[in-house]
């Protein structure tokens, strides 16, 4: 479970929401609303003013062993450009106490097996970001966070996100997804927290979050003042 209590860093004023395990949980908000600033704070990268972000009911900071507990991927994040996309997984996998076998597992799950030799900069960006859902999944995690996890990628690669996001909730896992793009949420979400200007404008599971519009683009617009 991933618990917000408070919580206070730049722009977001005091925010509260849960995502639940077995659920899709997806968090909206226009540019500049918090929702970056509230997932650094979660996973350790950025101290709050005031309140919490828990995983499991600890920071970030406080757990064992944090890629076994949350497999993260943020927007900008990724392995050096002349390491082989192998090598950063079994890097990972070294520093993190990840049996090495599930090295081949997780490249074989992101479709990557057959450039796993291939350095990160020669990847394509959906390639890339294929290897950077595959690092959030290596440790087997109970909770997976994910920044914007479709960016690049081709029809085939959204669906197997879409896939994976409902296929995680279903196992019982915890999952925190954050996008722009609507069709995505839409497809993938059980659950909807919406930020605009630093503070909670929805929070509900998404038939209720929508209900009475036309569609989730047309809620969002209305929830966060900018009806079209």
């Amino acid at each position: 479970m991933i618990e917000v209590k408070g919580l206070r860093k730049f722009v977001v004023d005091g925010i509260d929401f849960v995502a639940r395990p077995g659920r899709v949980t997806g968090l909206l908000g226009p540019n500049g609303a918090g929702k970056s600033t509230t997932l650094r704070v979660l996973l350790g990268l950025a101290r709050p003013v005031g309140g919490v972000a828990l995983v499991h009911g600890r920071r970030y900071a406080e757990l064992r062993h944090p890629l076994r507990t949350v497999g993260a991927l943020l927007d900008a994040a990724g392995p050096l450009p002349e390491q082989r996309a192998v090598d950063h997984l079994r890097w990972l996998a070294l520093s993190n106490a990840v049996p090495r076998r599930r090295v081949a597992q997780v490249l074989e799950l992101a479709g990557l097996a057959a450039v796993a030799r291939r350095r990160a900069g020669r990847l394509s960006l959906g390639m890339r970001q294929r290897l950077g859902i595959a690092s959030a999944l290596l440790g087997d995690p109970s909770v997976l966070v994910l920044d914007e996890p479709t960016n690049g990628l081709d029809p085939d690669g959204i669906r197997w996100v879409r896939d994976l996001a409902r296929e995680s909730a279903a196992a019982g896992r915890t999952v925190l997804l954050s996008s722009h793009v609507m069709a995505d949420v839409a497809a993938t979400v059980d659950d909807l927290v919406i930020i605009h200007r630093g503070r909670i404008a929805a929070d509900g599971p998404l038939a209720a979050v929508t209900a009475g519009h036309p569609s989730l683009e047309a809620a969002f617009f209305a929830l966060t003042g900018d009806e079209r």
